[in-house]
């Protein structure tokens, strides 16, 4: 189906409006570990409008590093489910939520999806909403989560190439999905001309060295095997060349075993679990992803704001963001040989690997910012508070001097 036939409702919109009281948000989800989509919500929470809006976290399972964060501030619950079958968790939720949250929003596919909507229903949660992160495995809805549909007010997508995905294949309605595109700390995520070399001496690399890195949990579907493998290949065109592998994960095993057998374990650097990634993104002179599914990538943005040239695989919605020949290059997933040689086409040409950085900060401060995206989720919120209130319940919450055609008098 051509995308030209949709035409996607996309937050945020530009209004001052909202209520008197604050609503209480419960954003829910399985556990907070250090994670794109995980960042992407303690940023969320802590930059919302105070005075409009009481934002809290719920993790079925442990709060992890970043839930322990975002605890220390705003109000937060977890472990809440033993097992993946245990229906005891609905009335967990039920008495948690019952009387004390006006609008939830569920963090992602999966249980958090599921189990969350229910609770809703049961104790009539004025609204609900599921954003949703990624396409495919291992996001995708499921049987069960998409007969919970009609008890769902809206569906967050992260581009429009993601909402179409929503609706022709995970067949949402067109009418509930909202695009709002992921956003990043433009001030956080800048370059700094003091990084490259701090980051170069704390792990032995040369200083005239240039480094290509991936950002990214070392899962199957990041496929870090092809990073590496792209590793080797550009290694025999640019001898100078390191690579660095930010995060942690299931898969770091075997990626070192990977890394061993071709030879690179002085080329490939395993930083693991930082805290300080603006300060490596600084360093790199290339940003790769090499995924099999992705939506909108918030790694991709994070590179992007602080002037990294992008290469990445042309999945999901990342060529939102990677615009060929003007913020990087797109190569097809899983092939390793033409991602090396779009990586070496950057590392050659330094002239037009500082063209992509200048046009990729422009984007992300014009079209993907923090700011935006936090409007974005206030607006949605209170718009559909607004539309599922009856005139007594939302003067109640507003004061009597109410416009009900949409504005305060």
């Amino acid at each position: 189906m051509d995308s030209d036939e949709f035409e996607f409702d996309v937050s945020p919109a530009d209004s001052t409006e909202g209520p008197a009281k604050p609503l209480r948000v419960m954003f829910m989800l399985t556990s907070m570990p250090f994670g794109g989509a995980e960042t992407l919500l303690v940023n969320l929470v802590q930059r919302m409008n105070e005075a409009k809006f009481r934002p809290e976290i719920c993790c079925l399972k442990e709060l992890g590093p970043l839930g322990e964060q975002v605890a220390q501030t705003f109000p937060a619950s977890s472990n809440l489910i033993r097992h993946k079958f245990d229906v005891s968790v609905l009335g967990r939720l039920a008495k948690l939520m019952e009387g004390r949250v006006d609008a939830l929003v569920t963090v992602g596919a999966g249980d958090k999806m599921f189990w969350g909507r229910l609770a809703a229903r049961w104790v009539k949660t004025p609204v609900v909403i599921s954003a949703l992160h990624s396409t495919g495995w291992p996001d995708g809805l499921g049987r069960l989560n998409r007969m919970l549909t009609p008890w769902t007010d809206g569906f967050v997508a992260v581009a429009s190439a993601h909402a179409q995905y929503l609706i022709e294949q995970e067949r949402l309605p067109k009418a509930k999905v909202h695009v709002i595109p992921n956003g990043v700390d433009t001030q956080r995520f800048a370059f700094r001309a003091q990084d490259p070399y701090d980051v170069r001496r704390e792990f032995g690399i040369p200083a005239a060295a240039p480094i290509c890195g991936i950002v990214a949990a070392l899962r199957p579907e990041k496929n870090h095997r092809m990073f590496v493998d792209m590793a080797e290949l550009v290694s025999q065109h640019v001898d100078a060349a390191h690579f660095m592998i930010v995060g942690d994960g299931p898969d770091r095993p075997a990626i070192e075993r990977r890394v061993a057998e071709l030879g690179l374990q002085d080329r490939v650097h395993f930083t693991g679990t930082r805290s300080d990634i603006p300060r490596l993104l600084a360093a790199f002179n290339v940003f790769c992803l090499t995924s099999d599914n992705e939506a909108n990538p918030v790694s991709i943005l994070e590179a992007l704001s602080t002037q990294v040239p992008v290469v990445a695989t042309d999945v999901g919605s990342v060529a939102a963001s990677v615009r060929p020949n003007e913020t990087g290059f797109l190569v097809p997933p899983g092939k390793p040989a033409p991602f090396a040689e779009a990586v070496i086409e950057i590392l050659q040409h330094p002239q037009l690997a500082q063209e992509f950085g200048d046009n990729g900060r422009h984007y992300v401060v014009q079209q993907a910012s923090l700011e935006k995206m936090v409007r974005g989720y206030e607006q949605l919120i209170w718009d559909l508070y607004r539309r599922r209130q009856g005139p007594g319940e939302l003067t109640e919450r507003l004061g009597e001097n109410v416009d009900f055609c949409g504005a305060t008098t």
